[in-house]
């Protein structure tokens, strides 16, 4: 069975789980398992513009995960520093608009100005939209909203009384973007963990038990063909 082109979601959510699972059942320290993982991100990446889709958030590292062991946060945090300026040309030469969303404040410095170089290099970006989610915490993004929302009601400049779905959805970090239509989950775990609670409302759950790094393009296709069969009622029958 092959991808139907007329119904390819426009957005694909991941959660990309089971890279410390990964490294452990080959011996290897867990960080091994998240170098192994960004491999994964580039073949996906690559097969989400192949089959048409036109946004992909991962979470890439989550507001809870400042409780791992210090040494697998230096080596996630180094990571992300010295990938992204590599990867950004890729992402240039692809026309990928580059999207973080999070606490970037809270990243090292250092990290934090890969970041923003590399949001900057691609933000003329237009064909897709990369989302990664760094220090991302759902809860805390939509009490974040709520506090702009007051402060906007505080000062006069928003009617409180007229305030919609459409309108609180400006608030959050996927602002002008659509819900993501599937999720992806790998590692097998049932669970959406803090991420995406407002945009993932009606979105298809699509899960897996491989790890991470071993997702590759035959399991993403198999996932967008399974989405493809489901009857989307978004609750009205």
């Amino acid at each position: 069975m092959s991808i139907d082109p007329i119904n390819v979601p426009a957005h694909v959510a991941i959660i990309m789980d089971g890279n410390g699972r990964w490294a452990k059942e080959r011996g290897l320290p867990r960080i091994a398992g998240h170098r192994e993982g960004v491999k994964t991100v580039e073949t996906i990446l690559a097969a989400c513009k192949e089959v048409g889709v036109k946004i992909l958030t991962l979470y890439a590292f989550s507001t809870e995960n400042w409780k791992r062991p210090k040494q697998e946060i230096q080596g996630l945090m180094k990571i992300l520093e010295n990938y992204l300026p590599k990867f950004t040309p890729k992402l240039n030469k692809e026309d990928i608009r580059l999207n973080v969303i999070g606490e970037i404040s809270a990243l090292p410095v250092a990290v934090q100005k890969s970041v923003k170089k590399s949001i900057e290099s691609c933000r003329n970006n237009k064909s897709f939209t990369l989302n990664l989610a760094i220090n991302y915490g759902s809860r805390q993004e939509i009490l974040r909203a709520t506090k702009a929302v007051c402060q906007g009601a505080l000062s006069g400049g928003l009617d409180i009384e007229k305030l919609n779905e459409d309108d609180f959805s400006k608030f959050l970090y996927t602002a002008g973007q659509r819900d993501p239509d599937i999720l992806i989950r790998t590692s097998g775990e049932m669970r959406i963990s803090n991420f995406l609670l407002w945009q993932l409302s009606y979105s298809e759950i699509y899960v897996t038990k491989k790890f991470w790094p071993d997702f590759k393009k035959k399991d993403f296709v198999d996932a967008i063909i399974e989405y493809q069969s489901r009857r989307r009622r978004f609750g009205g029958h």
